[in-house]
């Protein structure tokens, strides 16, 4: 194969891109968003990683890297679109409500793809799909060309597994797990992917591999909530869920995760509905840790309220607004939800994303700095572990804003001297029993 056609220029679509184009396949890039095509046509990205900017150079001097609008013919053809859920369209079980997949960018991508289909041609799904989205839903709009998938062209589900902040070194390194709708185009899928993957390479089913990818997710999900729950039992109990969980995992059976103000990205707050979807009546442990995790929020929001009382007029400062640490992507993020919980219940409340500084978003203030978010709050809220936002110091703090009430909700504060400097800290799952002994202790 000497040619690649990748639909989805995103957090996925555009390092794979790179990863093809530097091993010496041709490779056109595509988005339907005309602003990113135009970005990256003019040298431009629009999205941060690190070592992409490297990569980027290096596919463009090589002359291996184009973008478009519309998809080109070529050997293999790679969907890396998003799978998001439908936010105004719900399934119903038992009295039980759950979110359903919006697989529309897979579908037109699927069909954007069809006019160029020709024998011999591989079709690579990666965008993380429901069960049986290979073989149900992809596979008769590429046979509707006459084409035969498994006789006159290949067809592969094949995700991705890896973590924004290492995106490119995981591409590389990390194991690749390929499902082909036969043993054939599981190997065609294997033999694209050697250009660049170091990792094992597992051939499987289409239907195993996308199993594979939501059971990851699942298991992840489904762990934060179980640490999300301890952190509102140790709020009740007036115990410091952060220690308890330290000494739990002194344990050499047990690696509880840390809880937090939620849980989102593209992947671990998505994914885990798309098998309650699939099989309502058979994914109730599921569906209980995605409502656990979905409630964070509003946990985390009555920690404020309880700290501020009335919330009506108080000046807010968050601190962070991406779904995890240092990285720039918002996607599903928790913390917009708490921002917007808050603004809902009165409060002004200015938003700082260190990552994304000049974030535009739908009725939620953003500012460029800190020093600009710091003025005049009379509470502030740290909602991601930046490392930057981390490292603040009750000194930094004390001359950047008014404030002395702050709201930890990722224990990113501790082991500083917030009391002796004046503060009021309050962190999430540390009971107010707790913080008043360690206010003491110091």
């Amino acid at each position: 194969m000497k040619k690649v056609c990748i639909l989805g220029q995103g957090y996925i679509g555009l390092p794979t891109a790179l990863m093809f184009a530097t091993h010496g396949l041709k490779v056109v890039g595509v988005d339907i968003n005309k602003e990113i095509i135009h970005t990256l046509s003019n040298g431009g990205l629009h999205i941060e990683e690190p070592g992409l900017k490297e990569y980027f150079n290096q596919a463009l001097a090589i002359g291996n890297l184009s973008f478009s609008l519309a998809v080109e013919e070529a050997d293999a053809f790679i969907i890396t679109v998003p799978t998001p859920f439908l936010h105004d369209e719900v399934g119903n079980y038992e009295d039980k409500t759950y979110k359903k997949a919006d697989m529309s960018y897979v579908l037109s991508a699927t069909e954007m793809i069809l006019p160029h289909l020709k024998k011999g041609n591989l079709v690579v799904l990666e965008s993380t799909s429901p069960p049986r989205a290979t073989t149900d839903l992809v596979r008769p709009i590429l046979e509707s060309s006459g084409l035969r998938a498994g006789v006159d062209f290949f067809l592969v589900y094949c995700p991705e597994r890896v973590l924004p902040g290492q995106i490119l070194k995981e591409l590389v390194e990390n194991a690749r797990v390929i499902g082909g709708i036969d043993h054939a185009s599981a190997e065609a899928g294997r033999d694209l992917y050697s250009h660049f993957v170091k990792g094992e390479i597992y051939l499987s089913d289409a239907t195993t591999a996308e199993m594979v990818k939501l059971m990851e997710n699942t298991y992840r999900d489904v762990n934060i909530a179980i640490a999300n729950e301890f952190s509102r039992l140790a709020d009740c109990f007036g115990v410091n869920v952060w220690e308890a969980i330290s000494l739990a995992n002194r344990h050499p059976r047990v690696k509880i995760l840390n809880p937090g103000p939620g849980v989102g990205g593209h992947c671990i707050s998505v994914d885990p509905w798309f098998f309650v979807e699939a099989a309502p009546d058979l994914a109730s442990l599921i569906y209980t840790a995605r409502m656990v995790n979905d409630a964070q929020p509003k946990f985390v929001f009555d920690l404020v309220r309880r700290s501020l009382g009335s919330l009506k007029d108080k000046k807010i400062t968050a601190l962070g607004l991406a779904y995890k640490p240092d990285v720039d992507d918002l996607r599903e993020s928790p913390a917009l939800d708490i921002v917007r919980l808050l603004q809902n219940a009165g409060a002004c409340v200015k938003a700082y994303e260190p990552f994304k500084p000049n974030a535009k978003l739908s009725g939620i203030t953003t500012v460029p700095t800190l020093d600009l978010a710091l003025q005049d709050a009379d509470a502030v809220i740290l909602l991601v572990n930046h490392t930057e936002l981390r490292g603040l110091t009750p000194e930094k703090l004390t001359a950047l804003t008014p404030a002395r009430i702050l709201i930890d909700t990722v224990y990113g504060w501790v082991d500083k001297d917030w009391f002796s400097a004046g503060f009021k800290i309050y962190c999430l799952g540390v009971g107010e029993k707790k913080q008043e002994f360690d206010s003491l202790t110091v």
